[in-house]
């Protein structure tokens, strides 16, 4: 797998030094609630689209979670803003909600907040976007939907789009399987609108690291013959395709 360039390192370690910073100032008992993960995967599929040019990527991320409230920071290398003509070599997500209970044991729900942050885009319409959500979760399935209160990922007059996907977890003997389909909708930005999918299998092989692998991709519209969602080299960034992961929680 390739390294991350010093650009690449730079922002994803000033951002962990951030979280830990965070971490660190917490009292004690708040942080026995702090959880860290960090891992790579083959091929950083967001919605079924490749953010990374269908290469690899190294991600990150720390969570505070206190009697149903939670925060968090999750963060990526990824190509696509420079493909598109800016400089970010990271996206860096912050999230903050809460989860409860309707139905103990069988229905609960999760609202909140995410923004994904593109630092240095230097990109004529911002790819930051913000969105708040909300989800249903009843036995191993899950419903959410996602609204953009911002632009969208860098489409003019998107304001407004939604994305909602259905997902699950099922114990398959010594793995578990989750199935996922969604569909993004780009307001005032049709030809870009898609459903996407994937099905992945995982495993915890020991305490704390697990390992994934699966088929991921989406379907999407031709623009003038060429994929809506295309490398700089004519590639089909949803074009189904299978991936591999591993991470590591403490």
């Amino acid at each position: 797998m390739k390294a991350m360039n010093k650009s690449t390192s730079r922002v994803v370690l000033a951002a962990a030094a951030a979280a830990f910073a965070t971490a660190l100032a917490l009292p004690s008992a708040a942080l026995a609630d702090l959880a860290f993960n960090v891992g790579a995967v083959t091929d950083y599929r967001y919605r079924g689209i490749s953010q990374s040019r269908l290469k690899p990527a190294v991600q990150g991320g720390v969570d505070f979670d206190s009697n149903g409230f939670y925060v968090g920071f999750w963060g990526s290398s990824i190509k696509w803003v420079k493909d598109v003509g800016g400089r970010a070599p990271a996206e860096l997500d912050f999230y903050g909600g809460y989860k409860g209970s309707i139905v103990k044991d069988s229905l609960s729900y999760d609202v909140g907040v995410l923004t994904y942050q593109y630092p240095r885009h230097k990109l004529g319409v911002a790819p930051n976007t913000t969105e708040i959500y909300g989800a249903l979760t009843y036995g191993p399935a899950t419903l959410k939907y996602s609204h953009s209160v911002t632009n969208l990922f860098g489409f003019t007059d998107s304001k407004g789009s939604g994305y909602v996907d259905l997902s699950a977890g099922f114990e398959v003997g010594p793995v578990t399987l989750a199935p996922h389909l969604g569909y993004q909708k780009v307001a005032h930005n049709g030809s870009f609108s898609y459903t996407d999918y994937s099905l992945i299998v995982s495993k915890e092989v020991l305490k704390g690291l697990t390992v994934s692998g699966g088929v991921v991709g989406a379907d999407t519209k031709k623009l003038a013959g060429a994929p809506a969602y295309a490398s700089p080299a004519g590639k089909d960034l949803c074009k189904a395709a299978a991936v591999a992961g591993i991470k590591y929680a403490f």
